[in-house]
């Protein structure tokens, strides 16, 4: 039984080796799974038996994307005992594997922006959240999420935003970025956005607005802030 299991584990991981072999060379959308299946030389039977269709197959090598990149970025970042020094670990441990695994990054970026099922979708942001939390409750320990309405947006949008734009031109444009530019300016970027929300963190602890303007006593011992 237990060798049965470690061949069907085999025949999984080399069909996900030639989807991705399939979807560098001839583009995703361009791909189909008799491409994958003749790339990896299976029969039709042993495809279906492990993928329904071809979007659970995409999902499923996204799936396994997605567990390689956040184990790579989670194991760096844990190491990082400042909230500036995690997020500068972020972004360069986040373009690092990026650029050590083009196509896989690749492919990633292209199948994000897909319309996939809600079935599919539904399982595959329930997978990210779950390889995200350990590198978020570090994240949040540190004190990066202080001020911040959401830590997915903080992460996401504002941390890894630039970083996301700019390796997304790499990979689908050779030449149109250049990856000595994004080492050296991404992680700077997202430490000066963190830099943003320290004001508000600051303002939290005092009992004052963001913006420095101390708040005034109103009757009935509530406080506004004065006018400017």
């Amino acid at each position: 039984m237990a060798v049965a299991r470690q061949n069907g584990v085999a025949r999984r991981e080399a069909l996900l080796d030639a989807a991705l072999r399939c979807f560098e060379q001839r583009g995703l959308l361009r791909a189909g799974i008799e491409d994958v299946r003749k790339e990896a030389g299976a029969s039709p039977s042993s495809v279906y038996h492990l993928f329904e269709d071809f979007p659970a197959l995409v999902s499923a090598l996204l799936e396994r994307t997605f567990e390689r990149l956040l184990g790579y970025v989670t194991a760096r970042v844990l190491a990082a005992r400042t909230a500036r020094s995690a997020v500068r670990t972020l972004v360069e441990a986040h373009l690092a594997w990026v650029f050590d695994h083009e196509a896989e990054a690749r492919f990633m970026y292209q199948a994000l922006a897909l319309e996939l099922d809600g079935h599919h979708r539904a399982a595959l942001r329930d997978t990210k959240a779950r390889l995200k939390a350990e590198v978020m409750a570090h994240l949040a320990e540190l004190g990066v999420f202080s001020g911040a309405r959401s830590s997915e947006v903080m992460v996401d949008v504002v941390l890894l935003g630039p970083a996301h734009q700019a390796c997304r031109s790499y990979l689908s444009a050779p030449g149109a970025v250049d990856p000595r530019w994004m080492k050296a300016t991404l992680p700077d970027l997202a430490c000066g956005a963190l830099a943003r929300v320290e004001p508000v963190r600051r303002a939290a602890r005092t009992g004052q607005r963001a913006d420095g303007v101390e708040p005034r006593q109103q009757a009935g011992g509530k406080r506004k802030s004065k006018p400017s």
